[in-house]
């Protein structure tokens, strides 16, 4: 999938690998997360492992992470074989919920602010404010949160992410020509 050239997006260096997270008991239970500190199940640290397996040849050079304990320790865990850095951007932290957080997912509508939660215009502007912070060296890789991967995918694809976010499943984002065009493939495990 290629997107057309977009001026308001934060070009990249070079092709980026992006990584959700491991399962987390959230996820296991069904209920929003959001900025919760929901911790790994040790199923979400397998596909960490798993995740840095598949990353092996990829010459990762550097790694994002979200704050979150859930992105940071499986950041940890894919960096650890990789023998690279990693960088915390507070900005790439999941969308706030406000009160749906703790709540059933069947709660959630993206397009609303619930009370106490953070808009999508300015969760939007927020992690492309944070994505901006990013440097090489290069081919790198992001691991954040369902809502991150959202607005990488939308953003440099110009169209919305499926209805999905799988935890652990690298993807790789990769410049498609010098207008600024993307494109997205599965990285192969």
């Amino acid at each position: 999938m290629t997107s057309a050239a977009r001026p308001d997006i934060p070009l990249f260096g070079g092709p980026f690998h992006f990584l959700r997270h491991g399962e987390t008991v959230a996820n296991r239970a069904g209920t929003i997360a959001g900025h919760l500190d929901s911790p790994l199940t040790e199923l979400g640290r397998r596909q960490a492992r798993d995740a840095g397996s598949a990353l092996a040849g990829a010459g990762i050079r550097r790694i994002w992470t979200s704050s979150l304990s859930r992105a940071h320790e499986t950041a940890a865990i894919v960096a650890e074989p990789l023998g690279v850095e990693v960088t915390v951007l507070a900005g790439l932290r999941e969308r706030a919920w406000g009160a749906w957080e703790g709540q059933p997912r069947a709660v959630l509508v993206r397009s609303a602010t619930p009370e106490g939660g953070e808009g999508p215009d300015a969760f939007r502007g927020r992690v492309l404010a944070a994505l901006a912070e990013t440097a090489g060296p290069w081919p790198a890789l992001i691991v954040a949160h369902s809502g991150v991967y959202r607005v990488l995918h939308e953003t440099l694809l110009g169209v919305p992410a499926g209805p999905s976010v799988p935890n652990g499943v690298p993807m790789r984002f990769v410049p498609a020509d010098d207008l600024g065009a993307w494109r997205m493939e599965p990285t192969g495990r």
